[in-house]
């Protein structure tokens, strides 16, 4: 894979993690990969049932086989996420409790741990470029090989900000009441 590819992948993974983080606030992606075992099969939310918000704390799951409630009840409790859902017959209802203070520091301690494995990350596919660019030096010259370590460092440097980006803007989300 190219070098940009590596990178982007990276940043990608940490956005969809960043995303499953409770902030207090409802959102679907906190809840559309639980999986609930129906027909005999493990499946995420998202593909059994129409995920909603209707309001900043509350999240609305509707089956779109009413036979299946009882499992996607079962499932979110399984997941352990910290809510309880509540099934009225055709809805399942998630309410989110507000978040302590202390909830929130130990949020913002794990954005930026999430932040700084994607940051390993990028050190790696770093540091495996740079050996393939140092491994073409007696083909291409010292020059070349140098200009190819500034094009990586260029495209790291990026790939870093963006991984900034994305944390301070969870910590932001996180701080917000």
């Amino acid at each position: 894979m190219t070098l940009e590819a590596d990178l982007q992948k990276i940043v990608e993974f940490l956005k969809t993690e960043l995303s499953r983080l409770q902030t207090g606030r409802a959102s679907a992606s906190l809840v559309e990969y639980v999986e609930a075992e129906v027909y005999g099969v493990r499946q995420p939310l998202k593909n059994i049932a129409n995920i909603s918000i209707p309001d900043a704390k509350q999240i609305a799951i509707q089956p779109w086989d009413k036979s299946t409630l009882q499992a996607i009840e079962k499932g979110i409790q399984e997941a352990n996420l910290g809510f309880n859902p509540n099934n009225d017959g055709t809805f399942i209802r998630i309410n989110l409790p507000p978040m302590t203070e202390e909830r929130r520091k130990d949020l913002i301690k794990l954005v930026w741990k999430l932040a700084e494995e994607a940051k390993i990350s990028v050190r790696n596919v770093r540091q495996e470029h740079m050996k393939t660019a140092k491994a073409q030096e007696k083909d291409i010259g010292e020059d070349a090989v140098k200009h190819q370590e500034k094009q990586i460092q260029d495209q790291v440097d990026k790939a870093n900000q963006e991984i900034e980006t994305a944390a301070k803007k969870k910590e932001e989300e996180v701080k917000t009441v």
